[in-house]
């Protein structure tokens, strides 16, 4: 920037001094925690997981952005709060998402622009975009350092408002909206995320919720053959083709049921002794469970259904679920299957925090692969957050704090002829906390 660039008016004196400010400071950046992530990114290779399964129709002589480059600078803006793809232009330039991205910050070339950009979020296609999603079930194994004996599988689905005439956009009566119903996949005791799936405004049918799990418990299982695997959703997935093909492979399930007549009048009695020892005092919320045999009309045969039944002030509340497992009705309920509103709050991180809802190009299939980046982006930040020590605050702390706190840190970057100084500021807050993770991030496995 020019020495003489305009001082800014109207700012008021301090202690009696003016105040000047001009935009002449040099090579800063507000996201030097980027660099942070560019480490764990070399260590994890999304970026080059992802752009194998691309076909690039580009002439090689021509090229000036590879395909690994330009998801990597995707996934990074994402992870600094910069979701748009118009971001590109505005952030080409800066020195840290260069540097991130292997390029120097003052002497090579400027990072892909907006059109750029989307082009390529318009050029897989569906076979590009079924192996995208395999790379991400294999990141997913990859990232365990030993087999696990056991996951637990989170499915659920989340409203995502369309703003246009977009591909597989439906009107959702519930939501009052037109809009997607994309699929989240989680492995619960992780966090990690499994698999991301676009969809349509609809709830899922049988045969849909049975080929995803199909999908991903034989992409798991084609890496971990002997690991045991648990799912678990809500009613809308307690679907018999899925059950069926579950119990077929040795997978437990979980899954809410819808309560019915049929289902109520089983645990009248267990509602009636609830009620009673409320009113007796035992408690001012009593609970009683039971387990039973039951086959709705499109089963082919009976299931083992629990059911809570719960007696308070505001009345009584029967819930059920279906299972395959073995175990107490209560600890089948409260221990298993309530464990699962954890997925929530790792839809949560994805969608908002991540804004993996800003789905708004015309074609599934570019829809499609921005939600694979943001899935990107959740590994750095999830990752970042796992290299804190267990007992720091880190360790629990939302994407956004984490993006605040030590992503958006200002830096002077210098680049001289032997080596490029990042200068972050001596009073930043949180210096011994980042001076760690870069630390533990630098000491990743490739």
């Amino acid at each position: 920037m020019a020495d003489d660039a305009p001082f800014l008016p109207g700012l008021s004196p301090v202690a009696g001094r003016p105040v000047q400010v001009t935009f002449d400071a040099g090579r800063l950046t507000s996201d030097g925690g980027i660099l942070l992530l560019a480490e764990i990114e070399r260590s994890l290779g999304i970026a080059e997981r992802l752009a194998r399964c691309i076909e690039d129709p580009r002439a090689p002589e021509r090229v000036r952005h590879g395909l690994a480059e330009m998801i990597r600078f995707r996934a990074f803006l994402i992870a600094a709060g910069y979701e748009d793809a118009n971001d590109c232009d505005a952030l080409r330039a800066d020195p840290a998402f260069k540097m991130a991205v292997g390029r120097l910050p003052e002497n090579d070339a400027e990072l892909c622009s907006q059109p750029t950009m989307c082009r390529l979020e318009n050029l897989p296609g569906p076979i590009a975009l079924k192996r995208m999603m395999a790379a991400m079930i294999e990141m997913f194994c990859d990232s365990f350092e030993d087999v696990p004996r056991r996951i637990v599988l989170d499915i659920d689905d989340t409203e995502d408002r369309v703003h246009g005439g977009q591909q597989l956009s439906l009107f959702h009566a519930h939501y009052d909206s037109r809009c997607f119903l994309p699929i989240h996949i989680y492995e619960a005791t992780t966090g990690k995320p499994v698999a991301m799936i676009l969809r349509p405004g609809k709830t899922p049918g049988g045969a849909e919720v049975a080929l995803v799990l199909r999908h991903v418990v034989k992409a798991i299982r084609a890496h971990w053959p002997r690991v045991e695997i648990l799912v678990r959703g809500d009613s809308h997935y307690a679907r018999h083709e899925a059950m069926s093909w579950l119990e077929r492979n040795r997978v437990g399930y979980v899954f809410g049921l819808a309560g019915n007549q049929v289902l109520r009048a089983r645990v009248v009695d267990l509602a009636e002794d609830a009620a009673v020892a409320r009113a007796l005092g035992e408690a001012e919320k009593v609970r009683r469970f039971g387990a039973f045999r039951y086959a709705a009309r499109s089963w082919k045969g009976e299931r083992r259904v629990i059911g809570r039944i719960e007696a308070s002030a505001q009345g009584g509340d029967s819930r059920f679920i279906v299972t395959n497992l073995k175990g107490t009705p209560r600890w089948l309920y409260e221990s298993v299957y309530c464990q699962r509103g954890q997925a929530e709050n790792l839809i949560k991180a994805h969608k908002l925090h991540l804004a993996s809802d800003r789905t708004s190009c015309t074609s599934a299939t570019a829809n499609q692969f921005r939600l694979l980046i943001h899935t990107a982006a959740y590994w750095l930040l999830h990752t970042l957050r796992g290299l804190a020590p267990k007992t720091s605050f880190w360790r629990d702390a939302q994407f956004d704090t984490i993006r605040l706190a030590l992503i958006k840190v200002a830096a002077r970057v210098t680049e001289m002829k032997t080596r490029i100084k990042v200068a972050l500021p001596s009073c930043y807050p949180h210096k011994t906390s980042w001076a760690l993770l870069a630390t533990h991030a630098v000491k990743l496995p490739p």
